[in-house]
């Protein structure tokens, strides 16, 4: 099959649209007309703007491009395709298909060439925003005149859902605030959603919210279509040198479809084999052709896959030049891109002592957080708001900000779950290592970002205080009952919640060694003591999950404490009362499980035998989840409800967690 009344441009961009209904329809499933609409501004970014190797998707000066509105996938997928990279017309034949290249929404680690996760709609451009934060301060730190090593763009498209999701608004604010000139978002201005009509329930002018923002707003209006103006619209946008820039488009969803264009059904579900044909025609697109790609379009594949190593090759020999020029600086960023620790990094975290007195373990994060960051250049990360509660400033640097580009702080405002989205785009970058905090109460507002991050195994580490009903006269609004178990449930999460000084210290290392997944490490708003570790088991037992605190005496145990956080404390005490009333009882802290259930079954039975049924745990929040360690015949003394306003102390008290209520549920349970 040949065109020939047809330019290389519209055959590249009718091969777009058409790979993408073809996809959608073998499918049956997915979303064609946003792809449709789109596909003349995708071809203009990647053939004339976007800086990247199609042979090394992962080269680390790209430009980074964010699909936010990750429903449109297909249009992803038939562009990387067409632009050389290693995605096939198979590939795009089991587009939604088990265990395809090609998923429902794109997915980073699965596909070369998607930098990260999308679907939920506004994380993208959240996480986009993220990842020109990480641009904006590499290039500070590692740029010196005539060594502009770091230098690129970050692109994202985003649709009217986008804009309605509350995390944009929280990101693109910041954005603004920031003045993150090289973050260049599109929005697909085609006034349809899936229930219809943008109009019945969005009417908001994005120009003028944009331009509050402190962004660079360009509306190019009904030019979808205009390859010229949307090149211009681009060439305006990185001339730009002191704030983002938002690009307009409206766009005509289905564009083409003769009965579909301008319709909710084009937003979400196949065009029918039928109106595929009738579009094709209008496209001047042979009728019965599926997932064909004219042969002189495939042929021009090899132009970007040529100048892509072209751009890598120019850039490597820069960066050898960088190498001899700035040794030290070299060798850091390629340390931190291997996402290696560097040699020493944990030699300065303190070890503690009783003698020191209590401490609220958020305090004690603070130092071992600083202790780290001595040693560790590229950890960056703030807190919500809240860094003077959290403890979580890096006290050898300066907050992040327009002129300070290189400091490590950044002050995310009351925005949690953009703070936690672009987090997760700090890492994905690459080159930083990231950190977020808040109380661990506020998780509700991060959760859908952590997830993410859990999703695409991100070693994101969120610092969350004030992890318990020991919060106190807050109450029941700030009280974390249920927190605990929630995140617990999360694919790939690791939580732990350590018991003193020394276990935090410990949790920190566990979180900077994890390379798999994100870790939440709660921390209590109240002292508790040091325990001594003459007398009981290393606190370095954390890294296992949960270890023997402190044995049973006399023979094997007739009874188990497990507990978490500032409640091993209260089973120790217990622990004395029993083992005074002839009770071999063990003390077990177990302040991952986590990381506990990584272990051999040999060493989970040490810690927990099965021979031993009589099992007591004991943690501030809700029961969930511990039938797993205490089997059926076991005690939980946890919280059932909701919290209460009081002091810290006297909550505890009346909710059960006080050494009588231990050794009585203990004796009950024997």
């Amino acid at each position: 099959m040949k065109i020939t009344d047809m330019s290389l441009e519209e055959k590249t961009i009718n091969a777009i649209r058409t790979l993408s209904m073809d996809g959608v329809q073998k499918a049956n499933s997915g979303h064609p007309g946003t792809p449709m609409a789109l596909a003349p501004l995708a071809y203009v970014l990647w053939s004339e703007f976007l800086k990247y190797n199609p042979k090394n998707p992962k080269w680390f000066d790209r430009d980074r491009f964010v699909l936010s509105n990750g429903h449109a996938s297909m249009l992803q997928y038939a562009v990387l395709h067409l632009f050389g990279y290693n995605l096939t017309i198979e590939d795009l034949k089991n587009f939604r298909q088990w265990e395809s290249k090609t998923p429902g929404h794109p997915e980073n680690g699965l596909t070369p060439g998607v930098e990260t996760t999308t679907g939920p709609l506004g994380q993208g451009l959240a996480t986009a925003v993220g990842m020109a934060i990480a641009e904006a301060h590499l290039a500070a730190v590692y740029n010196k005149p005539d060594f502009k090593i770091i230098d690129h763009h970050t692109y994202v498209f985003c649709g009217d859902g986008d804009l309605m999701e509350g995390v944009s608004n929280e990101t693109s604010s910041l954005a603004g605030h920031l003045g993150l000139a090289k973050l260049i978002c599109f929005y697909d201005d085609n006034h349809i959603t899936i229930e219809g009509e943008t109009e019945l329930a969005y009417s908001d002018n994005a120009a003028k919210r944009f331009e509050s923002y402190g962004w660079h707003v360009l509306n190019i209006g009904e030019k979808a279509n205009d390859l010229q103006a949307i090149s211009a619209a681009v060439k305006e946008a990185k001339q730009n040198s002191d704030r983002p820039s938002m690009i307009i488009i409206r766009t005509h969803i289905g564009y083409g479809a003769p009965n579909l264009q301008d319709t909710s059904t084009a937003h979400g579900a196949p065009l029918g084999e039928d109106e595929i044909k009738l579009t094709k025609k209008f496209y001047g697109w042979p009728e019965d052709a599926k997932f064909w790609v004219p042969e002189d379009v495939t042929e021009n594949i090899r132009t970007y896959v040529e100048m892509g190593k072209k751009r890598e090759a120019e850039w490597n020999g820069l960066f050898s030049r960088y190498e001899k020029a700035h040794p030290q600086l070299a060798e850091q960023l390629k340390n931190s891109l291997s996402g290696e620790l560097p040699t020493g990094w944990d030699r300065d975290i303190p070890v503690f002592s009783p003698d020191d007195g209590a401490a609220a373990t958020r305090g004690v994060g603070g130092s071992v957080l600083n202790a780290i960051a001595k040693n560790v250049p590229w950890l960056v990360g703030g807190s919500a708001d809240l860094s003077p509660s959290t403890k979580t400033l890096i006290k050898n640097s300066g907050y992040f900000a327009k002129g300070a580009y290189q400091n490590k702080n950044i002050a995310w405002g009351v925005r949690e779950f953009g703070m936690c989205a672009a987090a997760s785009g700090l890492v994905l970058h690459g080159g930083l290592r990231s950190f977020a905090s808040t109380f661990f109460v506020f998780t509700d507002y991060a959760r859908p970002a952590i997830r993410l991050a859990a999703l695409m195994k991100l070693p994101v580490i969120y610092v969350m205080t004030h992890d318990s009903i020991g919060v106190g006269e807050d109450g029941p609004t700030h009280q974390p009952v249920e927190h605990l178990a929630s995140l617990r449930i999360i694919p790939n999460m690791c939580v732990i919640r350590p018991a003193d000084a020394n276990e935090t210290a410990w949790a920190w290392r566990a979180a900077m060694q994890r390379r798999n997944g994100p870790t939440v490490i709660a921390l209590t708003r109240q002292k508790i003591p040091v325990l001594d570790q003459s007398t009981f088991t290393n606190a370095d037992g954390l890294l296992k999950g949960a270890y023997i605190l402190s044995p049973e005496k006399g023979g094997d145990p007739h009874l188990i404490l497990i507990a978490t956080g500032s409640e091993v404390t209260l089973a120790l005490e217990a622990q004395k009362v029993l083992t005074d009333k002839s009770i071999r009882t063990r003390v077990v802290s177990m302040p991952s499980w986590e990381l506990f259930r990584e272990q051999t079954a040999a060493y989970r039975e040490k810690v927990l035998p099965s021979s031993v049924k009589a099992r007591v745990a004991i943690e501030a929040g809700s029961p969930f989840g511990w039938r797993e360690w205490v089997g059926d015949n076991g005690a939980i003394i946890a919280v059932s409800t909701f919290g209460a306003s009081a002091p810290a102390k006297t909550v505890f008290e009346k909710y059960g967690f006080t050494i009588n209520n231990i050794v009585t549920t203990a004796q009950e349970l024997l």
